[in-house]
């Protein structure tokens, strides 16, 4: 492998076959771009996945009412489930190992005005546990605590949006702000991981908004995030009695989402990683079969350079060369060709990913990129597959007999 004589007559080889050489080493660098586009491209999927999840906490479950599709226990089909403070509550005692935080939702909507200044928000009437369910970064100030539940008192936690159109460059905190004409307090201002409809939103305690409408005590849903420490198949069976005790609970057909479902993100979460293995074996395979492709192409040149030099390897059979040293030669030639033809391709990928990879980020496509064990794999790869590429030139070229050899013409 270091004979500088060996190398020599390698580089003078490629040197006497450019066009040949190129085309040879395209297909296999051409591969390699191919197979680290498609890794990319599927983490890329994954990460647009993964993102419009990243403002909850991964081990959020939310539990939505709506209208009964089906009749059950008595009750006609078409009923309408409302949620109350009473079950959350139940919740609480029924599953106090279970649950880590807890919080209702109560939701409406807001003319907000500060001095000359007005806009319209949405409001999430909510308990102090949410903060944490809905990854709430408070960056001035305080969120809602239990003393707002009990007083009922009228604060409010304001997006960074809003705090931008309302009070501009002023400091709201400490400021009353009127909401559809009644007066909030400002206790404290939020950023958020999701876009910017999610900085202008307004949080205020759910007790206060349910006594500004009629003293009810409905609320929209309920939002809990489970014990940390479950894994998949804990979690997917919490989630699994809790959806079965709320139903009987209001009396719902047991396979009746359309009037109560619980929804976890342990779901979604393995179901989107279910997707992305697929897609990611999906992306190697049609990797692996440009590359075979490739690995064939240099095969088929060996085998022609091998036919071009048989009097020069009859020559060296002659003169005392071992089969080793030719089948050396031509492994060094095709893991050469393939290594330098697969690097290029693999940097070409690694370039256009570094340039624009950071700069695309949607909902469903976010950063496509490639982790290092992908590209030690993929120079694993290219090794094994100039090794194959030579492999069987090389033993021919070893069993080519030298009185055979000089007499070819």
């Amino acid at each position: 492998m270091f004979d500088r004589d060996v190398w020599q007559e390698i580089f003078n080889t490629l040197k006497t076959n450019k066009l040949r050489t190129f085309l040879t080493g395209f297909s296999v660098g051409w591969a390699i771009f191919i197979l680290v586009m498609l890794l990319a491209s599927v983490n890329g999927m994954q990460n647009g996945f993964v993102g419009q999840f990243n403002d909850d906490a991964t081990n959020s479950i939310f539990v939505r009412t709506g209208t009964t599709s089906k009749a059950y226990g008595g009750f006609e089909a078409g009923r309408r489930i409302q949620l109350k403070n009473d079950d959350l509550e139940y919740i609480k005692q029924t599953f106090p190992k279970d649950i880590e935080y807890i919080s209702a939702r109560y939701y409406a909507n807001a003319t907000a005005r500060y001095k000359s200044e007005t806009g319209s928000y949405s409001v999430q009437a909510t308990h102090p546990g949410h903060q944490a369910i809905e990854k709430t970064l408070v960056t001035a100030g305080r969120y809602i605590n239990e003393a707002d539940i009990v007083n009922k008192a009228k604060v409010a936690v304001i997006g960074r949006k809003v705090a931008e159109d309302l009070f501009k460059k002023e400091d709201p905190l400490g400021k009353f702000v009127e909401f559809n004409g009644l007066p909030f307090r400002v206790i404290g201002i939020f950023t958020d991981d999701g876009d910017d409809n999610a900085e202008r939103r307004i949080y205020a305690p759910v007790t206060t908004y349910q006594r500004i409408y009629g003293n009810t005590n409905e609320i929209a849903s309920i939002a809990l995030t489970y014990n940390p420490n479950y894994d998949l198949t804990e979690a997917l069976d919490f989630s699994e009695r809790l959806e079965i005790l709320m139903k009987r609970r209001h009396k719902i057909a047991p396979e009746d989402q359309a009037g109560l479902s619980v929804w976890n993100y342990a779901e979604a979460f393995n179901d989107i990683s279910s997707f992305t293995a697929v897609l990611k074996g999906i992306g190697i395979g049609v990797g692996f079969l440009i590359l075979i492709a490739g690995i064939v192409g240099i095969g088929n040149i060996m085998v022609f350079t091998i036919k071009e030099r048989t009097k020069e390897i009859g020559v060296r059979k002659a003169l005392g060369a071992r089969p080793s040293q030719i089948v050396n030669l031509v492994l060094l030639e095709s893991v050469f060709i393939t290594a330098i033809s697969g690097f290029v391709g693999l940097l070409f990928a690694w370039m256009i990913l570094a340039a624009i990879g950071p700069m695309i980020q949607t909902p469903a496509f976010s950063n496509p990129s490639v982790n290092l064990s992908t590209v030690i794999t993929a120079t694993i790869i290219l090794v094994i597959a100039g090794v194959l590429a030579g492999l069987l030139p090389a033993m021919k070229a070893a069993n080519v007999k030298p009185i055979v050899a000089l007499s070819d013409k």
